[in-house]
């Protein structure tokens, strides 16, 4: 077993939990747990203008749904500005920083004038001003050297320092940027591994160095995660992708079938086993066996995990995680127990239950136009096949409303019909379709004599007579 780690999640009120963001807290969660370490959470609320609180409780939500349970009380950020003066003023008094009094625009400016690369130009680093209101401080970065680490995901990294320009730590009005909150509150809470997305590579060098000047410890290793991308290869976008984690929750998809796909991006457990409980991946998990390129969020692999995820389920779970879907309230529950077998193998999400069932709940099925078309308007012998299933299940005995009998009776209604094949035999993927639309509105359900058993015959009959009077 390695050493036990401290890692930490740092979200900001400035955005809900997305793929991407929870795609990071799981990493970190799973590396805490397969090292019997911590997974400490840290609230990042030092930008007032943007911070929405209503967000950070999204975030702990989802944490929560997700099952990704933190082990300690989460500082704010905003409750420790007095830390963050501390260590700028300790900088100032050590050189490491300096005032500046440069505007973005006066940068922009001069930039464009000289024909300079963007960024800063180090204008008032030598100027000698003193602190005060309406000036920043700069970090001085060293002009000779490199810095570096080795990174658990991507190997050896390093950054020339002079291509590092002088980045701010406190804005002009005495807020602490997010860098120097970052790596005091890392150093302060003894985070181990800082494992974070590849966007912030280019700040790890900034990081180090501030970790130097303020003579505080760094991490003992940095993993940056691999970039997750669309289908377009494109990095996701909460503008433009469907990332957020409270949506795919709303719509049905189960916890652990999340946690399970998230895990799968950008590692893969060493037996390619990929569908397994979050137990087994907490085990096998192991940052040196991520990959570096970016993955792919796919969200039909997705849904084919949910899907098993569903069919995994004790019966009576799967009534229970499904209930809260179910808008037709207690007679949905009481028909999605009558066929909960059947409807478990066949929805991919729990969203898709009551749709599946609600033909047993209502006094007359929605129909489904693609489905009439397909089954009705395009179907073979349709009026003879509903007259002649009318007339077979009505001669069924009182006993006989079963699924075998009604499947015999079906079979034989479609022989009636002449939806024969060449032998004579009844051909029941062109006869069950307008039955099935008759009955339910789609032809995609439960199977259909289950349904119509559960449905009972006097329903049964009456809307293929219904069906029967909207073809006349």
């Amino acid at each position: 077993m390695p050493s036990p780690v401290r890692v930490r999640f740092a979200p900001s009120p400035t955005g809900f939990l997305h793929v991407g963001s929870g795609h990071s807290a799981l990493a970190n969660w799973l590396v805490a747990r397969h090292t019997g370490g911590e997974f400490l959470l840290r609230i990042e609320d030092t930008d007032a203008e943007r911070d929405r609180p209503e967000l950070i409780q999204n975030v702990l939500d989802m944490l929560e749904w997700l099952g990704l349970k933190w082990d300690n009380t989460p500082p704010r950020q905003s409750e420790r500005h007095d830390l963050y003066a501390g260590a700028a003023a300790k900088l100032l008094a050590d050189g490491a920083v300096y005032p500046c009094e440069c505007t973005g625009e006066q940068v922009q400016a001069r930039n464009k004038e000289a024909g300079g690369k963007p960024g800063y130009d180090g204008f008032c680093r030598d100027r000698g001003l003193e602190p005060g209101p309406g000036r920043a401080l700069r970090f001085r970065t060293p002009r000779e050297g490199r810095t570096g680490w080795t990174d658990l995901v991507r190997g050896e990294i390093s950054f020339a320092n002079a291509d590092i320009e002088d980045f701010v730590v406190q804005r002009s009005n005495g807020a602490p940027m997010f860098l120097l909150a970052n790596a005091f509150d890392d150093a302060d809470m003894g985070i181990t591994h800082v494992i974070r997305g590849e966007d912030h590579v280019n700040s790890t060098p900034k990081y180090l160095l501030l970790l130097g000047a303020l003579g505080l410890t760094a991490p003992e290793a940095f993993a940056h995660m691999p970039l997750l991308v669309n289908e377009g290869r494109k990095k996701l976008s909460k503008r433009r992708d469907d990332v957020s984690m409270a949506d795919y929750r709303d719509r049905g998809y189960l916890p652990e079938a999340m946690v399970n796909y998230l895990a799968l991006l950008g590692w893969g457990p060493d037996d390619g086993v990929e569908v397994r409980p979050i137990a087994e991946i907490v085990e096998r998990y192991r940052l040196e066996d991520v990959n570096a390129s970016p993955a792919f969020f796919d969200q039909k692999k997705l849904t084919f995990v949910n899907a098993e995820k569903i069919r995994a389920l004790p019966v009576d779970e799967f009534i229970d995680r499904a209930t809260p879907f179910l808008a037709l309230g207690e007679p949905a529950v009481e028909a999605l127990r009558s066929m909960a077998v059947e409807v478990q193998e066949r929805v991919r999400t729990l969203a898709e239950v009551e749709p599946m069932i609600e033909f047993l709940v209502v006094d007359e099925p929605v129909m489904d136009e693609a489905s009439w078309t397909k089954a009705v308007t395009k179907g073979k012998a349709v009026p003879e096949m509903l007259a002649a299933t009318v007339a077979r299940l009505d001669a069924l005995p009182a006993d006989g409303w079963v699924p075998d009998q009604i499947e015999a009776a079906v079979r034989s209604a479609a022989v009636d019909a002449g939806i024969v094949n060449a032998e004579g035999e009844p051909q029941l993927s062109k006869a069950q379709g307008p039955v099935r639309v008759a009955i339910s509105g789609r032809t995609v359900g439960p199977p259909l004599w289950e349904s119509l058993a559960v449905l009972g015959r006097a329903r049964t009959i009456d809307r293929l007579r219904a069906m029967q009077g909207k073809l006349d």
